[in-house]
């Protein structure tokens, strides 16, 4: 079968000829649908060096998939052949307290784990291939009918990662709330729907460029703005005087996160979700009072649960560009161009 595989650090993915995975005891093999293109995958190939991560190359990429359950192991009862599914991308030990209480993102046992601090296309093969190998049912989830496999792929990280920065804060985002929304992107786009889809607080989007803007509009943003030197001051004219009450910043930048940090209004919340290795002071007096700072990483395996409803019923969408595996390496090169309207998803 064809594999795009990462098969060293600092380098470029290569479109290869791999055996087809057979399915051992517990798990299961997946005729893949979908699998987006991750920015972060940009990381991998560029910026990683040995050492930076607890796995090397080489292996397959692509953590965001979707497709149809091909062949079960022995004791597999939770999935059939000719399922379809969506994957929680996150491999923990599954018996951990953070595992038990759904957030494989944060196992506290790694050498339980499939593989340490990773998962299918971090570390271990991933859905840039015709099948992928899942190593455990339970990564195995319900893709609800209406939901393709496109929009289903998109949605375990492009839509997951944003779900949970949203869900974390919920009790701040109050109907006299308002949240801003910091890079409307392939994660920033799925944010403004999630509040808007889960919340009644009003959404200010902001980003450099009028075409993402513009996408906010489309998804429901209440207000737009230049992310700029002057953002934070505009945030806090928006809202006469008293700044945001979550900040959720999708970039990651120095300069984005000072944004947020600046516009939130006391007790607060502003949340570094973008991976642009943002550094920021921290004291008492560098933003208001009671501001929670925090970083967040991807999701829990219930919120993906959570949020394939919500894309059942249609309340959530995802912007997306289709590529063939044939083309994998143009969406990385459109994506890291800043070419690519929402996600890009390779469909084998």
């Amino acid at each position: 079968m064809r594999a795009l595989r990462l098969q060293a650090w600092q380098q470029e993915p290569e479109l290869v000829d791999v055996p087809e995975p057979t399915p051992g005891p517990g798990q299961v093999v997946v005729k893949v649908g979908a699998s987006g293109a991750c920015h972060s995958d940009l990381h991998l190939m560029h910026d990683f060096t040995e050492g930076a991560v607890p796995w090397n190359p080489p292996f397959t990429l692509g953590h965001e998939n979707a497709g149809t359950v091909h062949a079960v192991g022995e004791g597999v009862s939770s999935v059939a052949e000719g399922d379809r599914v969506v994957l929680y991308g996150p491999w923990g030990c599954g018996v951990c307290s953070m595992c038990t209480r759904g957030f494989e993102t944060y196992c506290e046992n790694p050498a339980g784990a499939p593989i340490p601090g990773g998962g299918g296309g971090l570390g271990l093969d991933g859905g840039m291939a015709d099948y992928l190998l899942v190593p455990h049912e339970r990564f195995c989830l319900p893709l609800p009918d209406g939901v393709d496999m496109t929009a289903g792929a998109a949605l375990t990280d492009a839509g997951l990662t944003p779900y949970h920065a949203v869900r974390r804060s919920w009790s701040k985002m109050t109907p006299d709330a308002t949240v801003a929304v910091i890079g409307v992107g392939g994660l920033g786009h799925m944010a403004v729907q999630i509040v808007k889809a889960t919340t009644a607080a009003r959404v200010v989007a902001l980003d450099v460029k009028q075409e993402a803007l513009d996408l906010a509009r489309e998804h429901g943003a209440d207000e737009v703005l230049v992310s700029d030197e002057h953002a934070a001051e505009a945030l806090r004219d928006l809202t006469g005087g008293r700044g945001v009450d979550v900040a959720l910043d999708f970039v990651g930048a120095t300069p984005t996160l000072e944004t947020a940090r600046k516009s939130t209004r006391s007790t607060g919340e502003a949340t570094l979700v973008g991976l642009a290795g943002a550094e920021v002071p921290f004291s008492v007096s560098s933003q208001a009072y009671e501001v929670s700072m925090a970083s967040t990483y991807w999701g829990g395996r219930h919120e993906l649960a959570e949020l394939m409803s919500l894309a059942a019923r249609g309340a959530v969408t995802v912007e997306h560009t289709t590529y063939s595996l044939d083309d994998a390496l143009q969406a990385y090169h459109d994506l890291a161009d800043g070419k690519v309207r929402g996600r890009a998803v390779i469909v084998p």
